[in-house]
């Protein structure tokens, strides 16, 4: 395994996290554009998925296949995903020189698998193999009530030839309200890697918070393009 301090990052590695229907998708897009208008070349990638052997784990995850051998299965089974994705998408191009914007990592199977019972002992260990050294300089965690966010779920899968909701977008309020309090905990106990975002506010005002984040955050990189 590679000694952290020793990994060579000449890009940045960002992370989105929060709960169903926060709006992650919509502002990773953004603040990308954002970035290409600064001059940095950045990557859009997901998880599970970003290789093509993490998408084919991730179709079986949401798809529900995995569920019935319980939640410690389905940690190792996004663990597996995140090493391939890290291997195969992460690295590279963050050695390249390139800013990666992921859509979820290693908090979201902290959560979701955490309020499944998953002993956090374990969750450690298959983090530290899954992620190689590679962990976010920067994690969005954009906060949304269960109700707001399952409702924004509901009317997106209402429009037609939208997905029908995934595994863990049909989980109750209760386990959705559990999961936000897990995600408030992590972000409240790492402040220097979290940024906390109220999804509630329109789209532009959540954009113009993560750019103002990213811009006093990096300075010096978004300084070096100008």
């Amino acid at each position: 395994m590679k000694d952290e301090a020793a990994i060579p990052r000449t890009g940045r590695f960002l992370t989105f996290e929060g709960g169903e229907g926060a709006g992650k998708s919509t502002q990773i897009t953004r603040l990308k554009a954002r970035l290409n208008e600064a001059g940095i070349e950045a990557l859009l990638t997901r998880e599970p998925g970003g290789s093509p052997g993490a998408e084919t784990i991730r179709r079986m995850l949401l798809g529900g296949r995995v569920k019935p051998l319980g939640p410690e299965m389905e940690a190792v089974m996004f663990a597996a995903a995140r090493a391939d994705h890290v291997d195969t998408t992460i690295r590279p191009a963050l050695e390249a020189g390139r800013w990666v914007l992921c859509d979820r990592f290693s908090d979201s199977t902290r959560v979701y698998q955490g309020e499944a019972g998953v002993d956090t002992g374990f969750l450690d260990r298959l983090e530290t193999l899954a992620v190689a050294g590679y962990r976010p300089d920067m994690t969005v965690l954009i906060d949304v009530p269960p109700a707001t966010g399952l409702a924004r779920v509901a009317a997106r899968s209402a429009t037609a030839g939208a997905p029908v909701p995934d595994r863990f977008e049909t989980d109750g309020e209760t386990v959705h309200a559990r999961r936000r309090e897990l995600f408030l905990e992590l972000a409240h106990n790492q402040p220097g890697r979290f940024l906390i975002v109220d999804g509630t506010a329109r789209a532009d005002e959540v954009e113009e918070a993560i750019w103002s984040a990213v811009r006093t955050r990096f300075a010096n990189d978004l300084d070096a393009r100008g």
